[in-house]
């Protein structure tokens, strides 16, 4: 470890979050994992065996850039791009043994060309637009025109739920049954179906058909609002004080002194900053524990260095720890609660944590 700033991962919790949500959906229901952005910021490749011993049927990512950096460590799990591939890399599809989603009739065509100069026969997703409006096609008889294609192997179908309202839900639903049930009249087949993610696969059991593709749930990332399951946060954010100074009454702390002690006070500046991922827009809002107690940012957040209040820490002193992001337990903030304070939504915290701290692997 070369910083103080270290992002630990407990690779245990995660194993034991991807054994409840395999025991919540049954043996039926396979379980796409969702490691895109680098597995919400606890590191992709570093996660990934551990996905696999505990009931992951494909390893899901956004990008192709993503497909290749787990392809190379894993040359033969399944792994699926959940998001659009530019027509000129679907070579890579093929050449990859990576199943990419598709929207339409063209891209299915390239991947098909790809695959008789290969030999290999590819694996596609057909993404259906139900009403998000995202990525995905409707159109039925361009979706008959892609499922004869015989040079390509259609696997599955799905589509992503808005999550507006129970009534949307059950109108995307009920859009996207009868889309695959006008293909099945055509004889299509189609081993995976699936629609929900997270959130979904939890408060809409009735939905998982027999997919489901959790992402925050495995990381501990509750969204669920019905439903329940016992997952636990699996990643700590923690630093080291690296100095402690006296400030009096009345002086400035950091850019334009917008912080000004109202009282004399032991003030300490931590090694991290928003090049790491921290909110810059926590100033005066956050905190870190250090002992059990809890100390506020103050002034301004610097790009690699931001300060705290310790004045009531009992005998602080440099090179203490200081929980950034913590379960919950000891008084320290979790990733819930530093999302609702910095005005946004729990993943976007995750993954916004760079990859200059190093991530410890906790198993």
């Amino acid at each position: 470890m070369l910083r103080d700033t270290v992002v630990q991962i407990n690779l245990k919790t995660i194993a034991t979050n991807m054994d409840k949500i395999c025991q919540m959906v049954g043996d039926d229901v396979a379980v796409m994992a969702v490691v895109k952005a680098n597995a919400y910021g606890h590191g992709a490749v570093s996660i990934a065996p551990t996905l696999i011993e505990h009931g992951a049927s494909y390893l899901a990512v956004a990008t192709m850039t993503e497909a290749l950096e787990i392809r190379k460590a894993y040359r033969e799990y399944p792994i699926f791009i959940l998001g659009h591939t530019p027509d000129r890399l679907l070579h890579l599809v093929v050449e990859e043994n990576i199943t990419q989603t598709i929207f339409s009739e063209s891209q299915a065509r390239i991947i098909a060309e790809e695959s008789r100069k290969s030999r290999k026969k590819a694996k596609v997703h057909i993404k259906i637009d139900t009403g998000f409006h995202r990525l995905g096609t409707e159109d039925l008889a361009e979706l008959k025109r892609i499922c004869a294609i015989e040079e390509i192997e259609i696997e599955g179908i799905f589509t992503h739920l808005a999550l507006v309202s129970d009534e949307e839900n059950e109108k995307q639903y009920k859009k996207f049954i009868n889309i695959i049930s006008e293909l099945e009249k055509e004889g299509m087949h189609f081993k995976f179906k699936h629609i929900t993610d997270s959130i979904s696969a939890v408060d809409y059991p009735d939905y998982r058909m027999n997919m489901i593709r959790p992402g925050a749930l495995i990381y501990g990332l509750k969204g669920f609002h019905k439903g329940f399951v016992d997952v636990k946060q699996a990643m700590t954010f923690t630093t080291k004080i690296s100095q402690l100074r006296q400030v009096s009454k009345g002086e400035g702390v950091g850019y334009d002194y917008l912080w000004k002690a109202p009282e004399d006070m032991v003030i300490g500046t931590l090694p991290f900053g928003y090049a790491d991922g921290y909110p810059r827009n926590m100033r005066d809002r956050g905190y870190v524990t250090v002992k059990g107690v809890k100390c506020p940012v103050i002034g301004v957040i610097c790009m690699d260095q931001c300060m705290a209040d310790f004045s009531k820490v009992p005998d602080v002193k440099e090179g203490d720890t200081a929980i950034i992001y913590g379960d919950g337990t000891n008084n320290s903030m979790t990733i819930e609660e530093a999302s609702k304070l910095a005005e946004t939504n729990k993943n976007e915290i995750v993954v916004r944590i760079t990859a200059r701290p190093p991530r410890e692997y906790i198993k």
